[in-house]
This record gives C-alpha cells, sequence and structure tokens, in this order.
C-alpha cells in the first residue's frame, strides 16, 4: 500500500491540471489513467479532430483560392497522410503532458482504477490511500436505442469516424450538436455529401437561435433536416419521420453525434454514499462532492463537456484542497463565464447569456447584432458577402456586459477577451474605452459596443 496526499481517477484535462497543480505546490500525487495520458480530449477528441478540420480547410480553400489570384491546380488529397498528420500531433501532445506531469513529480499509473470509499483506492491489485480524492472520470459517448445501431458496422461514433480508412462518399450525421457539427464540417470541406438529422428545430442549442441559424444556412455542402426523429438504421440506410411523414437518407457511413454521457459508473462509486446520478456526480462551485475530502472535476459532473471548462474546475479543486491545509480563501467556478467554441465552417464561439435566457431571468436587456463586415480585416480576407456575425446583450440601465457570441472566422480566439469582460462584470462604457488591434476581427466587438441602442447611466 502507498500513501499519497491527492490521488486522481482520471487523466483527461480537469484530472492532469489538478495534479500538476498539487504536485507544483509539493503534494504527492498519484494520478490513473484507464487507457492514456490526455483523456478523450487530447487522444480521441478535441486535439485529433482539429488536425483533421486544419487539413479539411487547407485542402478547401486551395480549392477555392481563384477568385484570389491564387491559381493551385490539380489540388487533391492523401487521406493518409491527413491520418498520420493526425497522430503526429497527438503524440507530441501526448508526450508533452506526460513530460510535465513527471517533472512536476506525479506519479502515473495505468490501468482500471476504483475508489472503495473513503481515502481509499484500488489500482493494479493494490490499495493505495489518498488524503484527498479528485473525481475525474470523463464522459463516454451516447449510443441512442435505435432500431438497426448496435452490430451496424456503418454506424459510428466520434472515435470510430476518426480511424476511418477512407473519406465517405456520403456521410449521414445524427445529431446537430458541436461534435456533429464540426464533423460535417471536415467531411463536407473534403467533398464528401453530408446530411445532419436533428431532433430538435435547431442547431447548436447552446447558440442564440437567430446564430446559429446563420451558421447552418453558411455551411457548404451540408444538408440539414431539422425538427426530424431518426426511427430506424438499416446499414446505411437511415428512416427518418417529420410531422407524420417518413422518409430515408442513404449513406456510407452513419455518425451517431447526439451527446456525452458522464462515466459515472464502473469505478467502483456504488454503494460509496457519493451523491451522483446518471447526470453526474454532483459538486458545489468550489468542486466538492458531498464526502468530505472527495472532490469531482470535468465532464463526469455534468457540468459542461468542455475541456478548458475542466481546466478550470481541475484548478479550483487543487486551489481549494490547497487553501484546506493552509487556511487560504477558496476558489469557484463560475460556468457561466466559461466561453463555448465550435470549430465548424464557419467558426463560432460565445460566452455568457443568451438574449432569451436574460429574459427567461427577469433580466431587461439589449442587444446589437452587427455582421462582421465591420471588420476591415474581415471583408479584406473573406468580402462583405460572407457569412460573419457579432452579437452582444447587456442590461440596459447599467450597461452590464451578459452575454457575447460571434460566428465566423477566428471566433474561438477572440471569445477569451468577452469571457474576461463578463468575470470583471464589465460594462458597455468599458467596451467603449478599450483600443482592440486595427485591422482586426475583434474589433467587431467594439462597434456592437458602440451600437448599443441605449447609453450606459452608471458609468465605472
Amino acid at each position: 500500500m502507498a500513501e499519497f496526499d491527492v490521488i486522481v481517477l482520471g487523466g483527461g484535462p480537469g484530472g492532469y491540471i489538478a495534479a500538476e497543480r498539487l504536485a507544483r505546490a509539493g503534494r504527492s500525487v498519484l494520478l490513473a489513467e484507464k487507457t492514456a495520458v490526455g483523456g478523450t480530449c487530447l487522444n480521441v477528441g478535441c486535439i485529433p479532430t482539429k488536425a483533421l478540420m486544419g487539413c479539411a480547410k487547407l485542402y478547401d480553400e486551395a480549392r477555392g483560392s481563384a477568385r484570389f489570384g491564387v491559381n493551385a491546380a490539380d489540388v487533391s488529397y492523401d487521406w493518409s497522410v491527413m491520418q498520420d498528420w493526425k497522430a503526429r500531433a497527438v503524440a507530441s501532445l501526448v508526450g508533452g503532458v506526460t513530460g510535465m506531469l513527471k517533472r512536476a513529480g506525479v506519479v502515473v499509473q495505468t490501468g482500471e482504477a476504483g475508489w472503495r470509499g473513503g481515502n481509499r483506492v484500488v489500482l493494479g491489485g493494490e490499495v493505495h490511500r489518498g488524503r484527498d480524492i479528485i473525481i475525474a472520470t470523463g464522459s463516454s459517448p451516447v449510443w441512442p436505442d435505435i432500431a438497426g445501431v448496435a452490430g451496424n458496422p456503418l454506424v459510428v461514433d466520434s472515435t470510430g469516424l476518426l480511424e476511418v480508412a477512407a473519406v465517405p462518399a456520403r456521410l449521414a450525421v445524427v445529431g446537430g450538436g458541436v461534435i456533429g457539427i464540426e464533423f460535417a464540417s471536415i467531411f463536407a470541406r473534403l467533398g464528401t455529401a453530408v446530411t445532419v438529422i436533428e431532433a430538435l428545430d435547431e442547431v447548436l442549442g447552446v447558440m442564440d437561435r437567430s446564430l446559429a441559424a446563420r451558421l447552418r444556412t453558411s455551411a457548404p455542402g451540408v444538408d440539414f433536416h431539422l425538427g426530424t426523429v431518426v426511427e430506424a438504421i438499416d446499414g446505411g440506410r437511415v428512416t427518418c419521420s417529420k410531422g407524420g411523414a417518413t422518409f430515408g437518407v442513404e449513406a456510407d457511413l452513419v455518425l451517431m453525434a447526439v451527446g456525452r454521457r458522464p462515466n459515472v459508473t464502473g469505478w467502483l462509486a456504488e454503494g460509496t454514499g457519493l451523491d451522483f446520478d446518471a447526470r453526474g456526480v454532483r459538486v458545489d462551485d468550489r468542486m466538492a462532492t458531498n464526502v468530505d475530502h472527495v472532490w469531482a472535476v470535468g465532464d463526469v459532473t455534468g457540468r459542461g463537456a468542455l475541456a478548458h471548462a475542466a481546466y478550470r474546475m481541475g484548478e479550483v479543486a487543487a486551489a481549494n484542497i490547497l487553501a484546506r491545509a493552509t487556511g487560504g480563501a477558496a476558489q469557484v467556478f463560475r460556468a457561466e463565464t466559461v466561453p463555448w467554441a465550435v470549430y465548424g465552417y464557419p467558426e463560432a464561439a460565445g460566452v455568457g447569456l443568451t438574449e432569451e435566457a436574460c429574459r427567461s431571468r427577469g433580466l431587461a436587456v439589449a442587444s446589437v447584432t452587427l455582421p462582421l463586415g465591420v471588420s476591415g480585416r474581415f471583408v479584406a480576407e473573406h468580402g462583405a458577402s460572407r457569412a460573419g456575425l457579432v452579437k452582444l446583450v447587456a442590461e440596459t440601465a447599467s450597461g452590464v456586459v451578459r452575454g457575447v457570441q460571434l460566428v465566423g472566422p477566428y471566433a474561438p480566439e477572440i471569445i477569451w477577451g468577452a469571457a474576461h469582460l463578463l468575470e470583471t462584470g464589465s460594462t458597455i462604457a468599458d467596451i467603449r474605452s478599450l483600443v482592440f488591434p486595427h485591422p482586426s476581427i475583434s474589433e467587431a466587438i467594439r462597434e456592437a459596443a458602440w451600437a448599443f441602442p441605449t447609453e450606459e447611466r452608471n458609468p465605472r
């Protein structure tokens, strides 16, 4: 048996960042990872998806470069080389994270780990004890109970689609969330005929509806069926129903992208007294569970399946473990200031509340929506007719910013600044006083602030 200050179950973004922070602070840390350090994000999620997206984007832009006076003849792609590029990117980053943990002094062990309640964790047939336990077991793709899905070799989840041997001529995507939209964009840019089937009446529920509609109608090569239910799948034929009518979608491959569920079972939490259900392990804003000295971070909490949210949760849990020993101030996780991003075509990002959500909470707000054509750089690189929007939501009386969303290039790279506005309680007047680099697409946020319909009555 080995004794540690902290044992972390799961080596994804939330788990490994917490382990590293605690080890750097001088704590002895054991990180138990079932498969590979980096979790879903690094191995079969964020990173490999963006690697393929980058390849597809380069190919698609080369094909359409003539309008810029760049004539690229006989443009083609090699899927096997793209797959190799993806694998090398993943290997490089996994190696980087592994090295970071080693330098910090984290003990990393691979294998099935089980929490036996209290401070006991079983790993590799041995019982280890940790003064604190952090649960960071992540999430897994949802496989809905649809006739013809189980055992169908033409139906894959996101992990399976990343490893296909060849690009399909026709791809059906069941689910219009972030995962579905990103994979639809990758394969559409490679020339695949893509059909997205979404049960709700709009894609990307996290987005403002008008901006989600703009993104959807601006996605080239993708056919959308909204308010449509998948009844069955036979081989590559997807039988759908909408408004009482039934129709079929023919595909060479079907991606099941209807969401992810927290991994709340499989690590022996049952019978420990831990408060959890199918929606996740319940935590407070300090990432503490109902069991003393037991914390949970990342997807397993059900508080947002985002790698960067998991990073912050891991940092908060680590800081509070340290503060508990030193008497320092507690940190909290603020979900409403965590930005989201969609790396589709076009890209999108946002933070805070939508206008509809503000009104449902009784907040008196106003909004401004502007085309990204107000940005000189956007017009210079993309033309004024290309899709792109920014929407700014703020309280009418105080001018406090409540939400920012963007559709267009570089949106995920810009949104951190908007997140900072919300973290600091900034106002419309504060944005107006900022100096944005020119020309930049981020200037659209400043233009939206100057177009805001009411003057702030209580500027800081």
